[in-house]
């Protein structure tokens, strides 16, 4: 099956924000600060493309919905970050209504005729290296109940919440169902209904879906930028900092290397 994965890079979407804004001007004004950024763009390089890039399986299309007027110099950036990633599309798009903005573009990347497999992805979040190898594999073991349901979800709840800094990365290893990393969803031939038509947290309310433990499958990125994180009542979190022996985990399940981080961020 197509498997699409589906990303947005500071997309001014009408909604789809935990943190409201006046007006999409105000978003956009927050959005494209040079601060966050600097960051989103930090992370995107460091935590996101590098597993990505690495994947076993390769046979994937990654879409990365983007604001069509961002910037002239953060879209070269991210032009020149996918650069050799073959998988990458950037799509840009007019500010719209963020569920029916996301279903659209992924649509349109794929044969309607066909089932297909999606999994949403933030700019900040990374997937191990066999993800969608391990994917595709988890749809075969559920051929029966995919094909008895329109929708069916996958999730890995098994990984890290991570912070990188100049030194290298705090990180320390979780188990958190329907986080939204490391999320995935079977599609039938014909249904329209795609991964961001639903809120990560409450997907299995809405269809069958199968949740794996026995290996860690993500890095769920933790800034000052988070959307989820800008609420007052949300507390820091405390994070231990990788020794060698994590740093050399998280370069072969990951593709994230302590160095490449330290670089990026000092």
């Amino acid at each position: 099956m197509h498997v699409i994965g589906f990303c947005r890079f500071s997309y001014p979407a009408e909604g789809g924000f935990q943190v409201e804004h006046s007006s999409v001007a105000a978003r956009m004004a927050y959005l494209y600060a040079p601060e966050r950024m600097e960051e989103r763009f930090r992370h995107f390089e460091t935590l996101c493309l590098p597993g990505l890039r690495a994947q076993t399986d390769g046979d994937f299309t990654f879409l990365i919905l983007v604001g069509a007027a961002m910037p002239d110099r953060w879209m070269q950036r991210l032009l020149a970050l996918v650069e050799g990633f073959p998988q990458a599309v950037v799509v840009p798009r007019t500010p719209g209504p963020h569920r029916q903005v996301c279903q659209e573009v992924i649509n349109a990347a794929r044969d309607m005729g066909q089932p297909c497999l999606q999994f949403r992805h933030d700019d900040d979040d990374a997937v191990a290296v066999d993800f969608v190898a391990t994917l595709r594999a988890a749809a075969r073991d559920c051929a029966a109940l995919t094909a008895g349901h329109r929708l069916v979800g996958f999730d890995w709840n098994r990984g890290y919440i991570g912070r990188p800094d100049a030194q290298g990365i705090h990180a320390e290893e979780c188990v958190t169902p329907y986080w939204g990393v490391a999320q995935a969803m079977a599609v039938q031939p014909g249904a329209r209904q795609t991964i961001m038509n639903f809120g990560h947290a409450r997907i299995n309310q809405f269809m069958p879906t199968v949740t794996f433990t026995d290996t860690a499958m993500y890095v769920r990125g933790h800034n000052d930028h988070n959307d989820s994180r800008q609420k007052k009542h949300v507390k820091p979190v405390s994070l231990p900092r990788l020794d060698a022996a994590g740093e050399a985990l998280f370069r072969s399940r990951f593709a994230i290397d302590a160095d490449h981080i330290r670089r990026v961020f000092a």
